[in-house]
C-alpha cells in the first residue's frame, strides 16, 4: 500500500509517500481501507513539533493522521459489531496529552479499534465523513458536559472554519441563538449554516457591539479568550479549543466574572460519533469539504491547512 511517512518533524518537505506491507488486524482490530482523510490543524503541529514526537510511540516509520472513512476489508476474530463491507468512520486512536496515538491514518489501509469508529450514514459520502470525526467530536463532547440549552445566546468565533462550522450547527440544533465571528468572506457560508447574526471581525470589533451572552466556542487562542470573556454573562460558559484555562490569567479573569471557562480535550469515541452520525442522516449536520487533494499531495494540503483561512474542511483522498 501507499503510505505518507514523516521522516522527521519539520517542514512539508519531510513528507514523503512510501510503499509499506498492509497491516494484519490483530484479534482486537479492524482493518480498513481507506477512500478518505480529514485533515486537521493537529496534524500540523504533531509534523513541526519535535515536543510531539511521543505520538509515534518511538515506532518507525511515523505515519500522521487520524480522521478517516473507509470500507471494513478484514478484522480480527474477537471483533462482532462490524463486518467486511461496512462503512465506517472515525477518529482513530487520538493522542492525550501524555499517552501516544500513532493511528497511521495517512495511508490506503488502516488499522482501527472497533470503539473508535461507527458506520457511516449511506447518505453521506466518504469525503463528507473524514471532515467530521475531530472537529465535530470537538464541540459535541465539550457540549454533554455543559449543555447548551434552547434559547441560549451563542458566539461562535473562527465559525467558517472545520471546528467552527460544525460548532453553529451544532448549537442551533439544541436551540440556541447563534451569533458567528468569521471574516466578510465567509458570511454567505455561514449564515447558511444558520447562524442569526454575523460579525466580520475584520470590520467590526465584537466586544463594542455584543449583547452579553450565555455560551461561548472560542476557536481561537490566548488573547483572543480574554476578549471573548468580556462577553460572557456572569454564570455563563466560554469553551477555549485550543487555549488551556486552569491556571492561567484568564481563569482568574473567568472567575472574577462569574463565569464557568474549560478546555475540553477531544478523545476517540465511536459512540459520540454515532450520536453525530444520527445528526449527519437527518441533515441536521452538514459537512463542508472545501478542498481535496492526493496522497502525494499530501504536502500541499498541509500548506493549504497552514494559510489558517481553510472554509469548513480539507481532505485527502488516497487512491
Amino acid at each position: 500500500m501507499k503510505a505518507v511517512i514523516l521522516k522527521k518533524q519539520g517542514g512539508v518537505d519531510q513528507l514523503s509517500v512510501a510503499e509499506l506491507p498492509i497491516p494484519v488486524p490483530s484479534k482486537d482490530e479492524l482493518l480498513i481501507k481507506v477512500y478518505a482523510i480529514g485533515i486537521n490543524p493537529t496534524d500540523i503541529y504533531a509534523r513541526q513539533n519535535v515536543a510531539l514526537n511521543y505520538i509515534f510511540n518511538n515506532e518507525e516509520p511515523k505515519i500522521l493522521g487520524w480522521d478517516v472513512s473507509g470500507v471494513v476489508v478484514g478484522h480480527g476474530e474477537n471483533v462482532t459489531d462490524f463486518h467486511i463491507g461496512d462503512s465506517v468512520f472515525g477518529l482513530l486512536n487520538f493522542p492525550t496529552f501524555t499517552s501516544p496515538g500513532h493511528a497511521k491514518a495517512y495511508a490506503e489501509y488502516v488499522l482501527a479499534r472497533p470503539e473508535d469508529v461507527t458506520l457511516k450514514p449511506d447518505n453521506i459520502s466518504h469525503d463528507e465523513a473524514s471532515a467530521v470525526p475531530l472537529a465535530a467530536l470537538t464541540t459535541w463532547q465539550a457540549i454533554k458536559k455543559y449543555p447548551i440549552k434552547p434559547g441560549d445566546r451563542v458566539f461562535v468565533t473562527a465559525a467558517g472554519g472545520g471546528v467552527g462550522h460544525f460548532a453553529v450547527q451544532i448549537a442551533k440544533y439544541f436551540g440556541a441563538h447563534v451569533t458567528a465571528l468569521a471574516s466578510g468572506a465567509k458570511r454567505d457560508f455561514v449564515n447558511s449554516l444558520g447562524a442569526d447574526e454575523f460579525i466580520d471581525y475584520q470590520r467590526t470589533n465584537f466586544v463594542n457591539v455584543l449583547a452579553p451572552v450565555d455560551y461561548v466556542i472560542e476557536g481561537l487562542r490566548d488573547e483572543h479568550v480574554g476578549q471573548t470573556l468580556q462577553i460572557v454573562k456572569k454564570g455563563g460558559h466560554l469553551l477555549s479549543l485550543w487555549s488551556k484555562i486552569d491556571g492561567t490569567q484568564w481563569e482568574k479573569q473567568a472567575k472574577a466574572g462569574g463565569i464557568h471557562a474549560f478546555y475540553n480535550a477531544v478523545m476517540s469515541s465511536g459512540k459520540d460519533l454515532s450520536e453525530i452520525a444520527v445528526l449527519l442522516k437527518m441533515r441536521k449536520l452538514i459537512p463542508h469539504v472545501s478542498k481535496k487533494f492526493t496522497l502525494e499531495q499530501m504536502p500541499l494540503a498541509h500548506l493549504e491547512m497552514e494559510k489558517n483561512h481553510t472554509t469548513g474542511k480539507i481532505i485527502v483522498n488516497p487512491t
